[in-house]
């Protein structure tokens, strides 16, 4: 097969990777040019996409397109139109993940309950608001090109600690930059990820659950990061996902979508809370679902583009997936003189299946050495499965003992929280075997 990657920073590289070493033909364009020295000694590299697309149709059905990002959803849909296989999203897909208001005006219509949202293009406005309610919330920015960081869980229920959050954000803003965010209700409970393939008339089977550990430090303390860990399973997902993204199917194959889709939730005694979408392969989720898979991703297009199966076969169990990173991650400021270009060692005792296990991020080879690459020190995850998370923390961990990389930063409770508080409670509401 021919697979041409269409992204901004390799996000997909361990996926070409593997294609790649399953024989297919495999091309790549990075738009961000801090990022083209991402695998840039493994991969085939283009300058412009579009001067491949002839190269893509001359393989007929087996010539693939995938997107990376939720912000070329009209340019799939286009070359959807033009006869091309494209796995990754839709124009309704990037609608859904960037637009806040949307999305959750989506889930309403859908006949889900969602908490209280409401959108804001000024911070004066915000401001007045949580003055006037004194309620907890939650700052997201709308778009795509929003580091999560940026984001803003508030802790206070008065909402002194978001009225001020939002003032310093004002006087810091970007004079020439738009102002566009959504301040959510603040909903308690366990939270769980639901996601699954869609072909672009229906999801493939199974679905799957996912427990993401978003912020920096173990203990769930300091900044969000895009994650640093995560927990997946593809057993015991059909309650909440009929009870979620599973009513999204009609509106999904209107509008063409093909690829991954997932969609983040509050589960408590009121039900299953949706909180946004994530309408691509999100990282470090596809790796770590990788893990799980008994097929190649090959295999898996193949059903998308063919749409001529129902199931796809997956691993028992759990995955654990564990990020590895350099400073000043989750920060890009600093990085050439703190990380990056740093050499990445194995132990000794690092055999073939450990090596199938580590799923590399941000890397390259310099005079045959591994080395850290690209623009923020997002390095690898490391992944174990095992019929427990215990067993397969376990595995992951003895894994990341494996690799040496100088000032190497990673989270070591992924996982943890999953054991002790959410799988008790998803199992008490009944939403998990």
């Amino acid at each position: 097969m021919r697979f041409l990657g269409i992204g901004d920073t390799v996000d997909l590289g361990d996926m070409y990777l593997r294609l790649q070493s399953s024989g297919h033909e495999v091309r790549t364009f990075a738009a961000d040019t801090e990022a083209h020295d991402v695998m840039r000694s493994m991969l085939r590299f283009t300058d412009d996409w579009r001067q491949e697309l002839d190269w893509v149709r001359a393989a007929g059905t087996d010539g693939v397109i995938l997107i990376e990002t939720a912000s070329l959803g009209e340019t799939q849909d286009e070359l959807r139109r033009d006869g091309f296989n494209v796995i990754g999203g839709s124009a309704l897909g990037d609608k859904l993940e960037n637009d806040r208001e949307y999305g959750q005006s989506v889930l309403r219509s859908l006949g889900m309950r969602t908490a209280a949202s409401r959108e804001f293009t000024s911070f004066s406005d915000a401001i007045e608001f949580i003055e006037r309610t004194r309620g907890r919330y939650v700052f997201k920015l709308n778009g795509s090109e929003w580091s999560s960081t940026r984001g803003y869980v508030g802790a206070m229920e008065n909402g002194d600690d978001m009225r001020a959050f939002l003032r310093a954000s004002q006087r810091t803003w970007p004079t020439l930059e738009k102002q566009s965010f959504v301040l959510m209700d603040h909903v308690t409970g366990a939270e769980v990820g639901v996601g699954a393939f869609f072909d672009g008339e229906r999801f493939l089977e199974p679905a799957n659950l996912d427990w993401e550990h978003k912020r920096f430090f173990p203990g769930d303390i300091g900044e969000l990061t895009g994650e640093m860990g995560t927990v997946v399973t593809y057993r015991g997902a059909e309650r909440i996902f009929e009870n979620s993204l599973a009513r999204a199917e009609p509106l999904l194959r209107e509008s063409g979508y093909c690829g991954y889709i997932n969609l983040n939730t509050i589960v408590n005694d009121d039900g299953v809370w949706p909180l946004e979408f994530t309408c691509r392969f999100g990282y470090p989720g596809f790796p770590i679902l990788d893990s799980l898979h008994q097929c190649g991703w090959d295999q898996i297009f193949r059903s998308l583009i063919a749409r001529d199966g129902k199931r796809f076969p997956t691993h028992d169990g759990y995955s654990v997936g564990v990020v590895i990173t350099v400073p000043p991650f989750p920060y890009s400021q600093g990085y050439d003189a703190l990380g990056k270009g740093r050499p990445i060692c194995f132990a000794h005792d690092l055999d073939d299946v450990d090596r199938a296990s580590l799923h590399y991020g941000e890397v390259d080879i310099r005079d045959g050495q591994l080395v850290t690459s690209g623009l923020i020190g997002y390095i690898m995850v490391v992944t174990g499965v095992a019929e427990s998370v215990e067993a397969a923390r376990e595995q992951a961990y003895r894994r990341v003992d494996k690799v040496v990389i100088p000032n190497a930063r990673y989270r070591n409770d992924i996982g943890v929280r999953l054991i002790d508080r959410d799988l008790p409670e998803l199992r008490r509401l009944r939403l998990f075997p």
